[in-house]
């Protein structure tokens, strides 16, 4: 089930970190301390690998998703990773 904005603006934090899942291995990471983190998970080369997207509400859920599209990368066998440290020099 993909997330909404009202959903996202509505999570609360919990004791623990938990995450809510928007698809394609975009997630929502919600901390104790109130922060609202977006991540990315993916696979290169036969490895997990994880990538910081931003945070709520800088990173908006379509700048998320935007940014979650780095699988174009994937599919050419880039790091989105590698490709994000280069952008931010």
């Amino acid at each position: 089930m993909a997330l909404t904005d009202a959903r996202i603006r509505h999570a609360k934090p919990r004791e623990r970190d938990y995450k809510l899942a928007d698809g394609k291995g975009l997630t929502f990471l919600i901390k104790p301390t109130g922060a609202k983190l977006w991540r990315f998970r993916y696979r290169l080369n036969g490895r997990e690998n994880m990538l910081s997207v931003g945070k709520y509400p800088d990173t908006s859920l379509e700048l998320a998703r935007d940014r979650r599209d780095a699988r174009k990368l994937l599919a050419k066998d880039i790091d989105p990773r590698q490709r994000a440290n280069a952008d931010s020099i």
